[in-house]
């Protein structure tokens, strides 16, 4: 091996040892930069030649600068992270849900319900006391007014969450565009994939835009050899090639409000359900607020339906002159229990109990209602309102929005008793609740412009609290509609079940949280810069460069004495 020879070796020990210093202080600038990967310099030993008998080595060469990164670690870190992601928003989601209940505070729902309870038993015990009576009209008002209200800020909830993804969509977007982007830029840089070094700038930017993607809808990659990477959501692509499919947002009526929903632009496939901030928006909007709401509902019809039928069939200290139903009937001529209405009326009768304002006298008239399915005389609106319509002072008509209308003659009032048919109350007539749900209950509005129209007794005069007792039972009486519990047991109990399972939900969310900060914290270990390695580079790089210039300086003595011979 001559001295040229050496030489050159030294010089290319120059350059590697140059360059190692150089990715030492690229590593040790970037220590801090959020999610930079270390670099590193593959180093290997040159082709060696051979001089007579004799074999040389020819030094060191670099192989390339590559980034320290464990693909299966990535992967595992993606997939934690959706799953983190969707717990986080459900775990929030039940937050807002118990604080849109305030049942530690002084407006919250038990509260109500116990205040309507407490007046009704204070009227059965004073039924003549008037201030009492408006007192019961009084705490139905803010019951109705407090059930709407809960009802309102929980669908504020559920409308809030379309904006929530309609702004993750537009990012998610974006981080696709961003993806596309940089893929043909590495593939350039990389000379796709023919050199041995990373574009390390440039994949830390796609790792990162990969990263947030995967907390936003669940991912996988697949890395090309030309150093491109192809992006799967589920069994859906999201970059593939030089081609992406995006995320689109549409809208479905859900529970009384319009709910956006989320889809590709091309396939049309839902977004998978197998975690991610999109997908843990759209279960809590739907299981947990939508489950609420179902929930509330539930019990507002079961309130509805119960205290309607106690009151349908009692009377106040007056009578109607004039009563129009709250229900409608596309069909006058359908069965009434085929008639779509929300409380179904069955096979029974009522009274119809027609007063003399001035004698008092009273003519009762027992209103048949054949609900039986046989012999095809089943009662309609239009029988119902001519039977009405046969009472002795009594006018029953069908008014163009399929409202039955009753109004008596002059000097005469009517009032309702015994109804074992349920037709009353499911027309709305004489009923103390109005609407059909959470979204709609309200008070009659005859009753609350005159309070001596709650229909507190049965026909015994004003002191008569019979229909009261038969009312201030329904809140702790077990109802088949709410399995066997009762409206108060049942509201206490979905409460305690949305606290339960917010209690279970933030335990799930600190259990995913922990595995993902362990990946992170292994990720670190594998892909982070350590500055104490990184300065112990930086000295062997500098020893292993004065070497090679020391080199330098003796193989150019070594030719001074071969000039000066």
């Amino acid at each position: 091996m001559g001295l040229n020879a050496t030489l050159q070796m030294a010089g290319r020990s120059l350059e590697v040892y140059s360059a190692g210093l150089s990715v030492a202080g690229q590593n040790i600038a970037n220590s801090s930069t959020p999610g930079y990967i270390r670099e590193d310099l593959k180093v290997n030993a040159n082709v060696p030649y051979k001089a007579g008998q004799q074999i040389y080595g020819t030094g060191v060469f670099i192989e390339g600068i590559q980034q320290q990164i464990n693909i299966f670690l990535e992967t595992r870190i993606h997939a934690a992270n959706g799953d983190l992601s969707s717990l986080n928003v459900r775990k929030d989601m039940y937050l807002d849900l118990q604080n849109a209940l305030n049942e530690l505070g002084e407006n919250d729902l038990s509260t109500a319900l116990s205040d309507f309870s407490a007046s009704l038993t204070a009227l059965a015990n004073e039924p003549d006391n008037p201030s009492l009576r408006s007192s019961v009209v009084e705490q139905g008002e803010q019951l109705a007014r407090d059930i709407s209200a809960l009802r309102l800020r929980v669908d504020e909830l559920r409308e809030r969450q379309s904006l929530n993804i309609e702004n993750l969509v537009a990012e998610a977007n974006e981080l696709i565009d961003q993806i596309d982007t940089l893929n043909p830029q590495i593939a350039r840089l990389e000379a796709s994939g023919l050199l041995q070094s990373d574009a390390g700038a440039l994949r830390t930017q796609r790792y990162q835009a990969m990263q947030r993607l995967s907390e936003i809808v669940p991912v996988r990659f697949q890395e090309r050899t030309d150093g491109g990477v192809d992006v799967f959501s589920g069994s859906n692509w999201l970059v593939l090639g030089g081609s992406t499919q995006k995320l689109e947002t549409y809208t479905v009526a859900d529970r009384g409000i319009s709910a956006t929903q989320v889809r590709l632009t091309l396939t049309q496939a839902d977004i998978p359900a197998e975690g991610g901030e999109l997908r843990g928006i759209i279960e809590g909007r739907e299981e947990i607020l939508g489950s609420f709401v179902d929930d509330l509902n539930l019990f507002t019809q079961t309130l509805i339906e119960t205290v309607n039928s106690v009151h349908a069939s009692g009377e106040g200290v007056i009578g109607y002159e004039s009563i129009t139903s709250e229900a409608q009937v596309s069909d006058p001529t359908a069965a009434l229990n085929l008639a779509g209405l929300t409380f179904t009326p069955r096979h029974g009768a009522f009274d119809v109990k027609i007063v003399n304002q001035a004698t008092g006298a009273i003519e009762t008239t027992r209103i048949q209602i054949d609900l039986d399915g046989l012999g095809g005389n089943d009662t309609t609106l239009n029988s119902l309102q001519a039977a009405l319509d046969g009472v002795t002072n009594l006018n029953a008509s069908v008014d163009s929005l399929g409202r039955l209308q009753l109004t008596t003659d002059s000097g005469y009032e009517v009032k309702f008793g015994d109804d074992s048919s349920g037709v009353l109350s499911s027309l709305g007539i004489n009923t103390f609740f109005t609407g059909s749900d959470s979204g709609d209950i309200g008070i009659n509005a005859a009753i609350s412009g005159n309070p001596q129209l709650l229909a507190t007794g049965q026909g015994g005069g004003p002191a008569d609290n019979s229909n009261l007792l038969q009312l201030t039972e329904f809140l702790d009486e077990g109802q088949s509609s709410l399995n066997g519990n009762s409206l108060r047991g049942f509201y206490e109990l979905t409460v305690s079940e949305v606290a339960q399972d917010a209690a279970a939900e933030e335990s799930l969310a600190a259990g995913a949280d922990a595995l993902v900060q362990s990946l992170f914290s292994q990720r670190e270990q594998f892909s982070g810069v350590s500055l104490d390695e990184e300065a112990i580079k930086v000295l062997e790089f500098q020893r292993a460069f004065q070497s090679a210039a020391r080199l330098i300086s003796t193989v150019d003595e070594l030719f001074g004495v071969l000039l000066s011979i």
